[in-house]
């Protein structure tokens, strides 16, 4: 059978109209997409501008929102810093609604569109309650100037605005990286190399969106001229917006494939039904749907694997169900085509990868928290002008901006030519696995820096109070090395979800990568909290007081080298334990005329 007949059941591609996708991608009517009119780099580069103006729009909010609560708000610093913590976690926490829409209901196109409109709405609300109530007396909120007080509805407000800011970025950011990953055909061999390429420029423009945030608007905004950078993030925010709609016509989509929780439930309440029953080796008593009869309509089918035996007795087909089906009765939370049992068998398998991912993130972290505290604690003078601890973030994006050229010009192409059974570069499990290789050395790195830091400041500084005679550009190569370690897990996690991932559930992967940071970010507060309560005696104020001069923030960071170490093994082992997913019809290069067979 040829292979357009198989991709492309719901329609068909006539030779004059050109080469249809053979992923099963549709265009904005439904209709199979055409290769040369839809998708790729036109399109693709419409969505990675997208995602620059946005990040830089999110960051121009988050970068200085715990100085806006303290100089504005009046809040105090552990209060500030407890509502800042809440609103990124409620980021995350939107990540997976809008992930759970997108796959289930609306599309990937709908979804970016919807959250990307409410973004805007929340952005131009902060800069108006910025504007006409909050910075009151005007010129407030700079480092010397503080605000008066606020009422209750100006408060309520300013929080209605922010909130709306993280539902906009939140449903908005897991779908925009797997919409922009649909533009490329996986099964073309040119446009999967583009596809895999995708994801490494796409980390690269968040970055350098974040960058002019972290530096521009981060200066506008610590001298007091809020309601500038507030506008700022709007504007770019809606030219983002208006540069995805523009795009429209020319977007490749994959239909939303129904309620995959319902799905999961219904895989799981089928097999503890049959918990009893012993299944005869081999396929032919499991149950598969017809094209009508499937419950993920759209996507391809994933083959059966032998892993998780306990869950095929869901499509186990009994003598009960046997009857059933006579009298044209299905009750699927009674019998599920065992592809819908393979789709949770996916998710099941990418749980151990993603939890080793976590730990990653705790170590991430610290470049915004404790790399900013120790980065204070040293001499930024240079030439009578005082550096910001935190624009030491920069030397981590241009980290990244640097590796990924290294890594796509030089290392990927080398592995590749000794690869020479499969002829690829490093898989994506092999790539994070490096991530935790060069974290670890980023830790070491810091935990070294913060030794020396520590001799100068207690030789040099009076009564141990004062900043070390050490310079902050110390500090450079643990950037760097957050910076190469992102480009290989980061990047590698984003491509790894998104390729393992069934179809029916392509966002709730990239929403794992979000996840996986937040709660990094929790895993992170509270290892803190722990290593103070135990490292705190009468006489000592433990490895992280208020004056680092009299802890051992080096012995944090060794402490987080041995545990991202631990967690390296273990990630080994899961990763020799993953199976990868195999679906149906995969499209296999035969020749350099890019003729095609099916598998």
């Amino acid at each position: 059978m040829d292979c357009l007949e198989i991709m492309h059941k719901e329609g068909s591609c006539k030779e004059e109209e050109g080469e249809c996708t053979f992923d099963g991608t549709v265009d904005m009517r439904g209709r199979p997409a055409i290769r040369g009119r839809s998708g790729q780099w036109a399109a693709g580069i419409i969505i990675l501008l997208n995602q620059g103006l946005a990040t830089l729009a999110f960051f121009g909010v988050g970068v200085n929102l715990v100085l806006f609560l303290t100089r504005v708000l009046q809040q105090e610093n552990a209060e500030a810093a407890n509502n800042v913590s809440k609103w990124t976690g409620t980021v995350y926490i939107f990540s997976l609604a809008g992930a759970f829409l997108s796959d289930s209901y609306w599309g990937r196109y709908k979804t970016c569109a919807i959250f990307q409109v409410i973004f805007v709405i929340g952005l131009i609300a902060l800069s108006l309650a910025s504007s006409l109530f909050l910075l009151n007396p005007r010129g407030c909120g700079d480092r010397m100037t503080k605000c008066g007080s606020h009422s209750s509805w100006e408060i309520g407000l300013f929080y209605l605005s922010i909130y709306m800011v993280a539902l906009g970025n939140g449903g908005y950011q897991p779908n925009i990286a797997t919409f922009g990953a649909d533009q490329f055909d996986e099964e073309d061999p040119k446009e999967g190399h583009s596809k895999v390429s995708f994801f490494s420029y796409f980390y690269l423009f968040m970055n350098i969106g974040q960058l002019f945030s972290n530096t521009i608007l981060g200066y506008f905004e610590d001298e007091g001229m809020w309601a500038l950078g507030f506008w700022a993030s709007a504007a770019s925010a809606f030219a983002g917006l208006i540069l995805f709609l523009w795009g429209t016509p020319r977007y490749r989509h994959f239909k939303p494939t129904g309620n995959p929780l319902a799905r999961f439930c219904q895989v799981i309440g089928a097999a503890a039904k049959k918990w009893r029953v012993e299944i005869a080796p081999g396929e032919e008593n499991l149950y598969e749907a017809n094209e009508k009869e499937s419950s993920v309509g759209g996507a391809r089918k994933i083959l059966h694997t032998d892993g998780f035996k306990f869950l095929d007795k869901a499509a186990y087909i009994t003598s009960r169900d046997l009857n059933n089906r006579k009298q044209g009765c299905h009750n699927p939370w009674r019998l599920c085509p065992i592809s819908q049992v393979e789709e949770v068998k996916c998710i099941l398998r990418l749980l151990p990868i993603w939890l080793c991912t976590i730990l990653y993130s705790v170590v991430f972290n610290q470049m915004a928290s404790l790399f900013v505290e120790q980065g204070a604690a040293m001499n930024c003078t240079v030439s009578n002008f005082q550096i910001p601890p935190a624009s030491m973030s920069s030397f981590d994006i241009l980290s990244v901006a640097l590796f990924i050229f290294v890594y796509r010009r030089v290392l990927d192409p080398l592995v590749s030519r000794f690869n020479k059974k499969e002829a690829k570069g490093l898989t994506e499990l092999q790539r994070m696995g490096i991530g935790l290789v060069i974290a670890i050395m980023a830790m070491v790195s810091a935990g070294i820096v913060e030794c020396y830091r520590l001799k100068y400041a207690r030789k040099d500084c009076i009564h141990c109070d004062g900043s070390s005679s050490l310079s902050v550009f110390w500090q450079v190569p643990q950037y760097a090395f957050i910076g190469a370690s992102e480009v290989f897990m980061y990047v590698g996690q984003l491509e790894f979800f998104n390729a393992q991932a069934p179809d029916g559930l392509k966002s709730f992967g990239s929403a794992l990568c979000m996840t996986s940071i937040s709660l990094g970010n929790y895993a992170s507060s509270l290892l803190v909290t722990m290593v103070m309560k135990i490292s705190t005696e009468d006489h000592m104020p433990g490895w992280i007081p208020g004056n680092l001069n009299r802890g051992h923030l080096d012995r944090f960071y060794f402490l987080l080298a041995a545990l991202t170490s631990v967690d390296l093994i273990l990630y080994i082992v899961c990763a020799k334990w993953y199976k990868n997913i195999k679906l149906e019809g995969k499209i296999v290069g035969i020749s350099d005329e890019d003729k095609f067979s099916v598998v």
